[in-house]
């Protein structure tokens, strides 16, 4: 899952960037209103964390422009107010939920997966494929019910493979979801992190490459 953290204090900026990062989400970043709706416009995102008070564009007037897309996407807002005026205003700009600072970063990463499933209603709270049991707001994986003990990649690009069970995922298509804008798209990343992957999963093998095309569940 990739998301866009928009958020103009440095310092609670890194520490949120941080810990999604360790539940195993791509995490791209904005500190300012204007910036946002450039990455916005440019890239796919799973769900946005848009703090209200933002400097050169106001986070109100950047969900009101997200909205009105053609591509509307999930957006999770932030504030430091409490009162229900508040809350009932960031709603009803087109918010699809409000998260009041301070707050856990627990219930963040669980309202981010929660706001994902809400725009994939097929998706599951759990994912499985044969006996491999994933749950991603837990960060949770086993394999006949032992621990895979995966890096926060590993996972990702697991979470990926079985929301797409049976499709072919291109490794571009994982370099998108799993990783973010400071990755270079020449790396090798995917090729070892699948192999890793492969690794912890065991036997039987799961994971098939198609030579020049991608990857997929067997």
């Amino acid at each position: 899952m990739r998301v866009l953290l928009v958020e103009d204090e440095a310092a609670l900026r890194d520490v949120v960037a941080r810990g999604l990062r360790q539940a195993g989400i791509a995490v791209d970043v904005a500190d300012d209103g204007g910036e946002a709706l450039e990455k916005a416009w440019s890239t796919g995102y799973d769900v946005i964390v848009l703090d209200r008070d933002l400097p050169v564009i106001h986070g109100d007037e950047v969900c009101r422009k997200l909205i009105a897309s053609p591509d509307p996407v999930r957006i999770l807002m932030l504030t430091a107010s409490g009162t229900v005026d508040d809350r009932v205003t960031g709603l009803m700009i087109g918010a699809d939920d409000y998260l009041t600072k301070p707050f856990a970063m627990a219930e963040l990463i669980a309202r981010i997966y929660a706001l994902k499933r809400r725009s994939a209603p097929s998706v599951s709270p759990v994912l499985t494929h044969r006996d491999i049991c994933l749950e991603p707001a837990r960060h949770e994986a086993t394999r006949g019910g032992q621990d895979l003990r995966l890096t926060p990649k590993e996972f990702a690009v697991l979470e990926v493979l079985i929301a797409d069970a049976g499709r072919v995922v291109s490794a571009e298509e994982l370099l998108e979801k799993v990783w973010d804008e400071h990755m270079d798209p020449f790396t090798n990343a995917i090729r070892v992190t699948i192999m890793t992957l492969r690794r912890k999963l065991g036997e039987p093998p799961v994971i098939e490459t198609i030579a020049g095309v991608g990857y997929r569940l067997t």
